[in-house]
């Protein structure tokens, strides 16, 4: 059965495209057909995959592949076109196997008003019926079609209807965090939002005018499989004393708040599985540390390749330069091969 995976967090600056970008890559290097999905209007993922990085860039690929994207995706529901929402082609992604991206487009953000009015589920929802289940129902036709083990949707950093409506109908979701103040804050404001969002996800549920749509709202919640804490400066292998402290505080915030309040609106698995990751992951519900990438992340999106693939002359270095490139290489290797590792154990049915 293939799992829907949602990487959220609110807080801007977490490197959740870079995470996902590296995470479906890993499980597709682990043998797993991955859909990348661009969620987000800023478009960061497609372009680090398709090497964009302007206006222009994305303006001729719309117009080459106009239907290759998430919004015109969803056009169908959105436009009250008269034809239902199909699979597209997804991108595949070159240098690696079994690694699949639907693009993003930079105007999504124009559905979002419309999104909204439909999620109030007030007396518009006749009209507006087909809105909330679209998502869903597109990436099931993407899956249906195409077969994927895994589906990684990249989010935009805010707490609008769109994010609301990708969180609470996918299978899963992670949280990447930075060891900041702003991070921690945004640990505990998800505290409060996560179930007002849950409360609205319930009662779509249950409207007859949402099971009878074209395009039906899903049924179940979420489960929160677990947060990526990164960009610390390391020293010695370890993050370093500051860095170290906010660690401990968003730990200590996910163990003792988070997870409490998920646990009261059904948002997380079973204990077993989570106490299948060890007495360690059970202290801090945290999956990976991911140190700073410094200057190797240039050199990984020069080559749309993860640090832990690249390529001996892609680091253009030599002598112990280049060692230390190696080096480096090997420990991001190590730490997505174990992120990997833990999202297919937590997710296995």
């Amino acid at each position: 059965m293939t799992k829907k995976i949602s990487l959220f967090n609110h807080k801007g600056g977490v490197s959740k495209t870079t995470t996902t970008f590296n995470l479906g890559w890993m499980l597709a290097k682990k043998g797993y057909k991955v859909l990348l999905v661009d969620a987000d209007p800023q478009c960061n993922l497609t372009g680090l995959i398709l090497g964009y990085s302007g206006n222009d860039d994305f303006e001729n690929f719309y117009t080459k592949s106009p239907e290759v994207n998430l919004k015109s995706a969803l056009r169908p529901a959105y436009e009250s076109l008269p034809k239902l929402i199909e699979a597209v082609e997804p991108v595949k992604v070159r240098k690696t196997k079994n690694l699949y991206l639907i693009p993003g487009h930079i105007n999504l953000s124009e559905y979002e008003i419309t999104l909204g009015i439909a999620q109030e589920l007030s007396s518009s929802i006749q009209a507006l019926k087909n809105i909330p289940g679209a998502l869903s129902y597109f990436l099931e036709k993407e899956i249906e079609k195409f077969d994927f083990d895994y589906v990684l949707i990249d989010m935009n950093p805010s707490l609008g209807p769109l994010n609301q409506n990708i969180l609470m109908t996918s299978d899963y979701f992670l949280v990447p965090t930075s060891p900041d103040y702003f991070s921690k804050m945004a640990i505990d404001s998800l505290n409060t939002v996560f179930p007002r969002w849950n409360k609205w996800s319930e009662r779509a549920q249950t409207l007859t005018e949402l099971e009878a749509a074209s395009y039906p709202f899903p049924k179940g919640f979420p489960k929160f499989l677990g947060t990526i804490i990164q960009k610390y400066r390391p020293r010695k292998g370890q993050a370093t004393e500051g860095f170290q402290a906010w660690i401990d505080r968003i730990n200590n915030a996910v163990v003792n708040n988070f997870v409490p309040a998920m646990n009261k609106i059904n948002m997380l698995l079973e204990k077993e599985k989570y106490e299948s990751m060890g007495e360690e992951f059970m202290q801090s519900y945290c999956l990976v540390q991911i140190p700073d990438f410094n200057t190797l992340i240039a050199t990984s999106q020069e080559h749309k390749t993860p640090v832990f693939d690249l390529k001996d002359d892609m680091f253009g270095h030599v002598g112990a330069v280049l060692k230390q490139d190696q080096k480096k290489r090997k420990e991001f290797l190590e730490i997505f091969s174990k992120l990997a590792d833990a999202i297919i154990s937590l997710t296995d049915e």
